[in-house]
């Protein structure tokens, strides 16, 4: 195998030191995008943090003499030359944007392995043949930052052209209340020449993309395995602005039968749906089902009052579009059934859908014979969040994912891979890149 002549001892003691630059940038980015609240980090999306990430990461590469450009919607791209620099390259990386409250390592981990394995091969001498180019993608956590109508994963779309510019303005930052094309053009972006533009990334330029990610469930860690082969990523159906409209009376003066009261029409629909998720499961099927926010407008909401009004969101995934679609009928259907029951109107507002994505069965096999030939101990592992690497995937690029160990979840400050398991994964993303 390719993978066997061009790896060394060299090259395994080169991944070996660069775990220093490795651990480098994690403290940087740490540190320069810590929340002042000291709860986690703050890479908002088209915003500050985000940018700050990306600030740090383009650094690094230049110091690696890398080749760095961007694109128009500010993804990063960092290179390494190979033999032939015509052919397919091979594509790696993550986004560098967070939730809010964020842990370090979602998404930054990917982008920091495909530096280090970078660093790597300049250190060793090891000459590949193909481009591999590491990519920050921008607005990965987009649904954290934005509400309105958008799809997610902006950049890595927005690079493939699968974007809408309806999105530009459809999608409005919560804390800023601006769309997001004011917050790429305040970012430094051109938005308008995104789409008087062919798209960045042409599948055929790739060879396939290759995501390293930080598992964010317990199944690695339960398991006791360091490093996970993912075998596919959920798709999505998400209504990220949904209320229930009641009336707002008096809670002592009106009876149960003239009510419209928001809080129980909703929790009745949260059970409906909760036991629509139990049929699923018995039946063998595969879902998770999550009301992620649900509130009433602290500016009227009293004591005494019968509420009259609830905001929520939901988000359906599973790997099984069939499942998807029964369910996202099952929203509406209970939403007119409840709503004419309990006397209020639920508003589901606009749902955007994610079709599940295959992993490469090829890209898959190898990296398990890359994983026996390391000595490395995995495991297969679907995906139950969203990634860039879905996004390749659905236009026809051969796509991959290594998982690395994560304690305490994701998308919460208390991320805690560790440099271990991390460097394991490096090392088969790093041999991966040499197999052909």
């Amino acid at each position: 195998m390719a993978g066997q002549r061009s790896w060394t001892d060299e090259l395994s003691r080169a991944l070996d030191t660069e775990m220093a630059l490795a651990d480098r940038l994690f403290r940087k980015l740490k540190e320069r995008t810590g929340n002042p609240s000291g709860k986690g980090v703050v890479r908002d999306s088209y915003g500050k943090g985000e940018q700050i990430a990306h600030e740090i990461c383009t650094e690094a590469a230049r110091a690696l003499d890398l080749d760095v450009s961007t694109d128009f919607a500010g993804n990063l791209y960092m290179t390494l030359p190979g033999e032939d620099r015509a052919a397919p390259a091979w594509f790696t990386g993550s986004h560098l944007d967070s939730v809010p409250s964020g842990g370090n390592y979602d998404g930054a981990a990917g982008v920091v392995a495909g530096l280090a394995a970078l660093a790597a091969f300049r250190r060793a001498g090891t000459k590949l043949a193909r481009d591999v180019t590491v990519v920050g993608t921008r607005a990965e956590e987009v649904g954290s930052w934005f509400t309105g109508r958008h799809s997610g994963h902006v950049g890595s779309r927005a690079a493939l052209g699968l974007f809408s510019e309806e999105e530009l303005d459809s999608a409005v930052r919560q804390d800023t209340g601006l769309s997001m094309r004011r917050h790429m053009e305040q970012s430094g972006f051109d938005p308008k020449a995104l789409f008087a533009s062919p798209p960045h990334l042409a599948p055929s330029r790739l060879k396939g993309w290759v995501e390293l990610h930080i598992e964010q469930g317990p199944v690695l860690e339960r398991e006791g395995y360091p490093v996970g082969v993912v075998t596919g990523i959920r798709g999505t159906v998400r209504a990220r602005d949904a209320a229930c409209i009641g009336a707002y009376t008096h809670s002592g003066a009106v009876p149960r039968e003239y009510r419209q009261d928001a809080v129980i029409a909703a929790a009745d629909f949260i059970g409906a749906m909760d036991q629509a998720w139990e049929r699923v499961l018995a039946r063998g099927g595969d879902l998770v089902f999550t009301v992620g926010k649900l509130y009433t407008d602290a500016s009227v909401h009293a004591l005494s009052k019968v509420p009259g009004e609830v905001r929520f969101c939901i988000d359906l995934r599973s790997q099984d579009e069939t499942v998807l679609q029964e369910m996202a009928e099952l929203v509406q259907r209970h939403a007119q059934a409840i709503g004419k029951k309990r006397r209020v109107r639920f508003e589901i507002g606009p749902v955007s859908t994610q079709h599940p994505a295959v992993m490469d069965a090829t890209f898959r096999r190898t990296l398990m014979e890359g994983c026996r030939a390391l000595g490395i101990a995995a495991m297969d592992i679907p995906s139950g969040a969203g990634h860039d690497a879905a996004e390749f995937a659905h236009v026809g690029v051969p796509a991959a994912m290594i998982f690395v160990r994560n304690a305490n979840g994701s998308h919460n400050p208390d991320e805690a891979m560790e440099m271990d398991d991390f460097a394991l994964a490096t090392r088969l993303l790093a041999w991966f890149f040499t197999t052909r």
